[in-house]
């Protein structure tokens, strides 16, 4: 039987991923939620995964490139990623997201996530 689990992001140190992307998260057993820092800048190369992504801007504005064009994604506003898509995102300012992942991103756990990890600064 499983047990229910508590959390607080003031718990979970953030890991650099790069100088402008900082990421904490929790995995249970089907999803994963990630906290995504992204300052002004910041840039998150294409890539695609297995994983179905829903990305809730908080804080700021995301623009994310996909197969239908772009689309700036601002705070209080969601973008539904479906599996193996191909996306990249441009942080216009300074902003912080939150991802939900089904299932988790083994990659992410393994530490296997090297597009993430050399993201690069670009002109806004």
């Amino acid at each position: 039987m499983s047990s229910c689990t508590h959390h607080s992001w003031a718990g979970i140190e953030p890991e650099a991923m790069n100088p402008l992307v900082t990421r904490q998260y929790v995995t249970g057993t089907q999803t994963m939620l990630a906290r995504i820092v992204l300052r002004k800048g910041a840039h998150v190369p294409r890539h695609a995964h297995r994983n179905e992504q829903v990305s809730h801007v908080l804080e700021g504005s995301l623009r994310f490139v996909v197969a239908e064009g772009e689309v700036v994604v601002r705070a209080g506003e969601i973008l539904c990623i479906p599996p193996d898509a191909p996306h990249e995102v441009f942080a216009l300012e300074d902003s912080v997201a939150l991802d939900i992942f089904n299932p988790p991103r083994q990659d992410w756990i393994d530490g296997n996530d090297a597009y993430l990890r050399g993201g690069d600064a670009v002109a806004g």
